[in-house]
């Protein structure tokens, strides 16, 4: 939970980092204060200790999504960035599973200490290849935009905050992202166990085909967006409402839910995370490149805030509704809880369409045929 508030709080100082000193530099400063924390951890023996180490974890980990999704900007055509930027997402989900098991067996087979050590390790040499290999765009290593002083950094983010398309990123990225994050990252797998009385091992297969369905979804996503722009918003409405929908299927069910129900609520689910990007893709083409990673910054905010306050009304409901004292959650507590999400999807709906409109209705003022442009691609 520190990590992800931490990742959260530096969005928006890490977008103007980039557009101060340009992404290469910061995902080098990014690799190495995360190969630090790791050998922090490695080293924590106390509890203050793990939790500092945490922290600059998640300092590392903020600064390294938001200069791939620059990088991405620079050395992509607009109708490769879409797609590119969903493989972006592949990629990492990968990543978190390929090094799931090596990492499970290395702290059972190594210890604590030498599996972090390990993995702190495997950030020294990804550092040393990014300083070879990463440009900031074809023609140069290294760029950097203008220094600004306090008065100028607010006037950028309050210009990329005024845009419309920027907030309808921020909702979009909100609304899409929390239901896949908070069974993903904690209630999913108790949710499984306690409220709907699967086995440990069919709680834990449905978490993986939530992944598959994410690194599925995302090129499907990536496709779509970049030959219709138009109905970027549309496509997020649709499924925003799809996860309601199944969330209430599975929430009104009596008694436990089918397998069949869950496995398709996982699948579902699973498909707002890469949703979620399509608030990048809103965000960049409606800021300046000048601009384009503090106001991604601020929409990659979005999601894990929404996130946050789920995770923590999820556990203050369960306590509120359940018996006795500790977790001893009954099926009605999680059913109450997961409620909850009702609240949230009720207010990023009613942004995403608020800020649709004028989104539209300024791209249409700026470019008359934007709309039989952005429908007749491809």
């Amino acid at each position: 939970m520190l990590q992800l508030l931490v990742y959260a709080a530096m969005q928006i100082p890490v977008g103007l980092l980039i557009d101060r000193f340009g992404p290469r530099r910061v995902l080098l400063t990014g690799a190495i204060t995360l190969t630090l924390a790791q050998m922090g951890f490695a080293f924590a023996d106390t509890y203050a200790l793990a939790l500092v180490a945490r922290v600059f974890v998640g300092m590392g980990d903020a600064m390294t999504f938001v200069c791939v999704l620059r990088l991405v900007n620079t050395w992509f055509g607009p109708r490769q960035i879409p797609l590119m930027t969903q493989l972006t997402g592949v990629i990492g989900q990968l990543g978190a599973v390929i090094a799931a098991v090596p990492m499970t067996i290395a702290l059972g087979e190594l210890g604590w200490t030498k599996a972090y050590l390990l993995s702190a390790s495997l950030g020294v040499v990804l550092t040393i290849a990014m300083i070879f290999v990463i440009r900031d765009d074809p023609q140069n290593r290294s760029s950097r935009g203008p220094a600004m002083s306090l008065t100028q950094i607010k006037s950028s983010l309050g210009q990329s905050w005024a845009q419309p398309g920027t907030r309808l990123g921020f909702w979009v990225h909100f609304s899409t992202q929390f239901s896949t994050t908070t069974l993903g990252l904690l209630w999913g797998y108790p949710f499984f166990v306690r409220g709907e009385g699967l086995s440990k091992g069919a709680a834990g297969a449905l978490l993986t085909i939530m992944v598959v369905a994410i690194m599925a979804a995302g090129p499907i996503l990536g496709w779509a967006i970049g030959r219709h722009p138009w109905y970027r918003s549309t496509i997020v409405i649709a499924i925003i409402l799809s996860i309601v929908t199944v969330w209430t299927v599975v929430l009104c069910w009596r008694g436990n839910a089918p397998m069949w129900l869950l496995v398709l609520l996982v699948v579902i689910v699973g498909i707002g995370g890469p949703a979620s990007m399509i608030g990048f893709d809103l965000g960049r083409t409606s800021n300046p490149a000048d601009r384009m990673a503090s106001a991604t910054g601020i929409i990659n905010q979005g999601g894990f805030i929404a996130s946050l306050v789920l995770v923590i009304a999820i556990g203050l409901i369960l306590d509120w509704r359940s018996p006795g004292v500790g977790s001893n959650y009954t099926a009605s507590a999680f059913r109450w809880a997961m409620s909850f999400q009702y609240v949230l999807w009720a207010l990023g709906l009613m942004q995403i369409w608020r800020y649709r409109v004028r989104t539209r209705a300024q791209l249409l003022a700026t470019y008359p045929d934007a709309r039989s442009r952005m429908t007749g691609l491809g």
